[in-house]
């Protein structure tokens, strides 16, 4: 079954950590961390509805300017999500440069953005091009839990890990898909038409059962038209898949909570992107460093029941041996490594 978007690395893995998601069928993406983003075309940028920032080390947040400058003018809003002090060091970069045209750009530009507290709670505030990007206070962002953006296909879920410093990791999840049974249609005497996009949307919005769906139709006999409740055809025409789900984890220190972290918020995900900065050879730098290990990021894949593994995030120490830190990745993934003990944090 097609999924709904399309994840892919914006680097190499030895270059700046992010995650381009792109949606099918859709003109839009979401956009993890906002490093060097130079190599992802105008285009693919303007794309871009949501931005979600695990932290604001350089590597992470330096490619701030280069989106900046390849929306204005073109694209009305962002929304960019971060954790502690993000709305600052927004408005600060915003500060460092002269606006005194910008207001008269034919094309207003909206930034909102939002920032969650080291207690999950939330903030935000809006700076409009307009206003030559001056803060203004907007309603209050009230993330749902670890739910920081939630629309009717999909939803963004995001928790704090430690890396010296609060680090947001993702969970980028597709809601359940409905798949049309379409025997079982074609055992009632129907066909398909744009009813069923009408019955998913109901179903997908947890409608009521009683809510009346006009079925409408054609066939060789001519056109037919019948009123059916949604529990009289959910069930029957129906079939739930369950959608794809997406981890991107980067920058934490291999402990017993940061792991515990990433159990409860991506058990059993489809596919991890996850860092793999050193060989474990060097763990006692990758402890300095507040960063894994290859063997570290695959034992943490294998504990959260990853079903596919891709690491990236390597340090350039290893640029001829991309082969090893992969290779360090699956063995301990695929447990034919032996554990090692997380530290305590």
């Amino acid at each position: 079954m097609r999924t709904l978007f399309e994840p892919r690395l914006v680097n190499e893995p030895f270059g700046d950590p992010g995650l381009y998601v792109d949606f099918r069928d859709e003109r839009r993406a979401l956009l993890f961390d906002l490093g060097d983003i130079t190599v992802l075309p105008p285009r693919k940028l303007i794309r871009l509805s949501h931005v979600f920032v695990s932290h604001t080390h350089m590597d992470h947040f330096s490619g701030f300017d280069h989106l900046l400058r390849v929306v204005l003018g073109r694209k009305a809003g962002i929304v960019l999500f971060g954790g502690p002090g993000f709305i600052a060091q927004v408005e600060h970069k915003l500060q460092a440069y002269s606006w005194n045209v910008v207001h008269r750009y034919e094309v207003e530009l909206v930034l909102d953005v939002r920032e969650i507290g080291a207690d999950g709670c939330g903030q935000r505030a809006r700076f409009s091009s307009r206003s030559r990007f001056a803060r203004e206070p907007c309603a209050p962002f009230e993330p749902a839990g670890d739910v920081l953006h939630e629309e009717a296909m999909f939803r963004v879920r995001g928790r704090f890990v430690d890396h010296a410093m609060p680090c947001l990791a993702f969970a980028i999840e597709e809601k359940a898909q409905l798949k049309v049974a379409k025997d079982r249609l074609l055992a009632l005497g129907m066909t398909t038409g744009a009813w069923l996009r009408e019955l998913k949307q109901a179903v997908l919005a947890d409608a009521p059962g009683h809510t009346a769906i006009r079925v409408q139709w054609r066939d060789r006999l001519g056109e037919h038209a019948v009123t059916r409740s949604v529990s009289e055809l959910r069930d029957v025409v129906l079939d739930v898949v369950p959608g794809r789900r997406i981890g991107y984890v980067t920058d934490l220190c291999f402990t017993e909570p940061n792991v515990q972290t990433l159990a409860q918020l991506l058990h059993g995900v489809d596919q991890l992107y996850i860092e793999s900065v050193f060989l474990d050879a060097d763990e006692a730098h990758a402890t300095r460093k507040n960063h894994l290990t290859a063997r570290q990021a695959g034992l943490i894949a294998r504990r959260i029941g990853a079903r596919r593994v891709v690491p990236f995030h390597f340090s350039p120490r290893y640029e001829d041996r991309a082969d090893a830190l992969a290779a360090e990745v699956n063995a301990a993934w695929s447990g034919a490594a032996p554990p090692l003990q997380t530290g305590s944090g």
